[in-house]
C-alpha cells in the first residue's frame, strides 16, 4: 500500500467515526481533502500527507509542567479516580494519554497502542522521535503509554499528562513531543509549583513553554496554574506569590496572561486563621470552577477550531505560500540568467577561440554551407549545443538548491522548500511567473473552500444562537 493509499484509508476511517460522533465534520474532512489535493500539486505536501492529520479531531487537553507541580493530583481530582501516581519526586517519565473506558476497569496500555492507532494524537510518532534522536524511535514504550478509566469527566475528550521536564533524561525528544501535543491541543494547562517562585534551573523550561505560547496565534488556549499555594496560607502572602511568578514569566517574554491558583483540598492542612483559610478556599474554588468550565467547553470549541483551521490554511496557501514561491522563482530566474550569461558566455568564447585557432571557425564563416555539408562539423556543433543545454540545466538545479535552503520546510501550510524545488524542475520554464500547481482556477477552488467554511460556521451558530430572537424549532 502506497503512502497516499494509507492516508486515504485513514481519512475514510476518520469520516466513518465522525458520522456517529459529529456529522457536521464529515463534510469538513472532504474540504480538507480538496485542500490537500491543491497542496499536493503545488508541492507543499507529499502524497502521503494531509492537513487533516495535523490536528486533533477529538477534544484534547494537555497538562504540562515540571515535576512536583501537582499535575497528577489535579488529574486524579478531576477524574474522581486515583489514576496517576503522585509524589515530590519524578514518578512518571512518560507521556500518558488518558481516555474514557466504557467498562468498570482502568487499564494501562503500552506506547504501541498510540503509535499504531490513527485515531489518537501520537499516531506514527515513533518516526518523528527517530528523526530527532536516532535509535529512539524503536523505544516508543519509553515515551508513551495509554490509560483508560471509567470516568464520566473523560467522556468525549482526551487528556495528556506530560512527564516532568526536569526529570527527563531524553530532553530533546521530550520537547519535540511536547510541541507536538501543544499543536494538537484545544486547551493547555501549564502547572507551576508555587512553592518555588524562582525560575532557577527551570529557566529553559519556562522559556520553552512561555515563549512558545507567546509566538502562537492561539495563545488563549494556554492556562497558567500556580499549584500548591496552600503552603503560603500561613504567611498569607498569596498575592506576593502570584506577583513573583508573574515577574518570572515577564522576564521570559510573556507580559499578559491570567494566573489561576490551585491546591489539593484532600491533603491541604488548614491554617489557624479561619478567615485566611476561607479566602484561600474561596479563591481556589472559583479558579477551579473556571478551569473545569474551560475543559468542558472544548467540545464546542473543538469544532470551531477544526473549521477555522481549514480557513486559515487555505488563506496561508494563497496569501503566504504562493507569494513566497513567486518571489523565490523571480530570484531563481535572475540568478539562472546571470549564471547563463557568465558561465555559458565564457565557455562559448573559449570554444570559439579554439575553433578560430584551428581554422574551423574561419572556414564556417566564409562558407556557411560547409557546415551543413560537413557531417563532422555538424555533429560537433550539435554536441556543442547539447553541452550548453546540459550546462544550463545544471546551473538551474544548482541555483534552485541554493535558494531552497533559505526557504522553510516546517510551515503550518507545508514544505515551502519542496514546493519550490518542484516548481523549478527541468520541464518548467524559467520565465513562468506562478509556481507549479497554481492558477486562477486553483485560486477559485480555495475561494470555494472558504465559502464552504462560512456555511459550516453558520450551521454551528444556528445550534447555539438565534440573532432574530426566535426560538429554535
Amino acid at each position: 500500500m502506497t503512502p497516499a493509499q494509507r492516508m486515504q484509508q485513514r481519512l475514510e476511517s476518520l469520516q466513518t467515526h465522525l458520522k456517529q460522533e459529529n456529522p457536521v465534520l464529515v463534510a469538513v474532512v472532504d474540504r480538507y481533502k480538496k485542500l490537500d489535493a491543491i497542496s499536493h500539486k503545488i508541492g507543499l505536501l507529499t502524497p502521503g500527507e494531509s492537513y487533516a492529520t495535523r490536528i486533533s479531531w477529538w477534544p484534547l487537553i494537555s497538562i504540562l509542567g515540571t515535576f512536583s507541580a501537582g499535575k497528577s493530583s489535579f488529574i486524579n481530582s478531576y477524574l474522581g479516580h486515583k489514576l496517576q501516581n503522585t509524589g515530590n519526586q519524578a514518578v512518571d517519565d512518560r507521556f500518558t494519554v488518558i481516555s474514557y473506558s466504557s467498562d468498570e476497569v482502568s487499564r494501562t496500555l503500552p506506547g504501541i497502542a498510540l503509535d499504531g492507532d490513527p485515531r489518537f494524537p501520537f499516531y506514527q510518532i515513533s518516526e518523528q522521535i527517530e528523526l530527532v534522536t536516532e535509535g529512539e524511535g524503536s523505544k516508543i514504550d519509553n515515551y508513551l503509554q495509554m490509560k483508560v478509566v471509567p470516568s464520566e469527566a473523560l467522556r468525549g475528550k482526551i487528556l495528556i499528562d506530560s512527564p516532568g521536564f526536569d526529570a527527563d533524561e531524553q530532553r530533546k525528544s521530550t520537547l519535540k513531543l511536547t510541541d507536538h501535543i501543544i499543536d494538537l491541543s484545544d486547551l493547555v494547562l501549564v502547572f507551576f509549583d508555587a512553592r518555588h517562585p524562582e525560575p532557577g534551573a527551570m529557566q529553559d523550561t519556562l522559556e520553552h513553554l512561555v515563549k512558545g505560547a507567546q509566538r502562537r496565534n492561539d495563545s488563549s488556549k494556554f492556562l497558567f496554574i500556580l499549584n500548591q499555594v496552600d503552603t503560603s496560607a500561613k504567611e498569607d502572602n498569596l498575592e506576593a506569590i502570584v506577583a513573583s511568578w508573574h515577574k518570572a514569566l515577564v522576564q521570559c517574554g510573556l507580559s499578559t496572561g491570567r494566573f489561576y491558583v490551585m491546591f489539593n483540598t484532600d491533603i491541604a492542612v488548614p491554617v489557624e486563621d479561619e478567615g485566611v483559610w476561607k479566602r484561600y478556599l474561596s479563591k481556589r474554588e472559583v479558579d477551579y470552577a473556571e478551569i473545569t468550565q474551560r475543559m468542558e467547553a472544548i467540545n464546542v470549541e473543538r469544532v470551531y477550531r477544526i473549521i477555522g483551521n481549514l480557513e486559515s490554511l487555505s488563506n496561508q496557501v494563497e496569501q503566504q505560500a504562493v507569494p513566497q514561491l513567486q518571489v523565490a522563482r523571480a530570484r531563481w530566474r535572475k540568478r539562472v540568467l546571470l549564471l547563463d550569461a557568465v558561465v555559458m558566455g565564457a565557455f562559448a568564447l573559449g570554444i570559439g577561440a579554439i575553433a578560430w585557432t584551428t581554422g574551423w571557425l574561419p572556414q564556417w564563416l566564409s562558407n556557411p554551407m560547409l557546415l551543413v555539408s560537413d557531417w563532422f562539423s555538424l555533429g560537433l556543433l550539435a554536441a556543442f549545443v547539447a553541452l550548453l543545454v546540459f550546462i544550463h540545466f545544471g546551473l538551474r538545479r544548482w541555483a534552485a538548491k541554493g535558494i531552497a535552503k533559505s526557504l522553510s520546510q516546517e510551515e503550518t501550510y507545508g514544505d515551502l522548500s519542496n514546493a519550490f524545488m518542484k516548481s523549478t524542475r527541468a520541464m518548467t520554464s524559467i520565465f513562468r511567473t506562478n509556481p507549479v500547481g497554481w492558477s486562477g482556477r486553483v485560486s477559485g477552488k480555495l475561494s470555494g473552500i472558504r465559502n464552504d467554511v462560512d456555511q459550516f460556521v453558520q450551521r454551528l451558530n444556528d445550534n447555539f444562537s438565534s440573532p432574530s430572537g426566535k426560538n429554535k424549532s
